[in-house]
């Protein structure tokens, strides 16, 4: 399996596209621009099965139903923000979009606790890593040595924590107890930013020199 990374949307956020070799795709953080990432999934005759969210703030929701119509699949969210997405105030929309609100159709997977998840030949470790949002997650794919991390770690960063539901201490506990497990050469694929490493990030990290 491989996968791509294609910036989109109001803040560019990264979405992901995990490919397997039945060109197959599972689709993280589609945040706008969808008929731009429909066409370019057309054109590499890819069949999305799913959409992941690893949470429900406006910049990573954009193109939600436009892709979820276009291939009648699922979305995948926790259930602590199954009602953002069609809430613009809570997903910040309202407050940041400047008079346009952002919103989508509910999810029709909840996932409700840590474990493994399987979509087809697709296999992700789920883990709890609230404090950028009360809902956030992450997807851990050992095929690909990939952890798709939102907005909770970034390379040299972490996501904001002043935001509704947020909180900083949670965020860096879960970092430490989660995500700092895995194994230091796995890939981090950030919701904004370029992709790091669990090691490069244990090591130069400045919010995570105490751990």
């Amino acid at each position: 399996m491989e996968w791509k990374q294609m910036p989109l949307g109001p803040l560019q956020t990264n979405a992901y596209i995990l490919i397997n070799t039945k060109k197959e795709a599972v689709i993280f953080d589609p945040g706008g621009e969808g008929a731009s990432l429909n066409d370019w999934l057309q054109k590499q005759q890819i069949t999305p099965v799913a959409i992941l969210l690893t949470h429900a703030h406006f910049d990573h929701i954009g193109a939600v139903d436009e892709v979820r119509d276009q291939w009648s699949i699922d979305v995948y969210l926790h259930e602590n923000e199954k009602d953002w997405l069609s809430d613009g105030t809570k997903n910040g929309s309202s407050f940041f979009m400047s008079g346009q609100t952002i919103t989508a159709r509910p999810a029709e997977q909840l996932i409700t606790e840590e474990g493994m998840l399987q979509i087809g030949d697709f296999t992700f470790s789920v883990f709890e890593t609230p404090g950028h949002s009360p809902g956030s997650i992450s997807f851990y794919h050992e095929e690909t040595n990939t952890v798709f991390s939102g907005d909770a770690l970034f390379a040299g960063s972490i996501g904001r924590t002043d935001l509704p539901g947020g909180s900083q201490e949670v965020l860096l506990q879960n970092i430490h107890d989660k995500l700092l497990e895995l194994p230091e050469n796995t890939q981090v694929a950030c919701g904004h930013g370029p992709v790091t490493s669990i090691g490069k990030e244990m090591d130069s990290n400045p919010f995570l020199s105490g751990f």
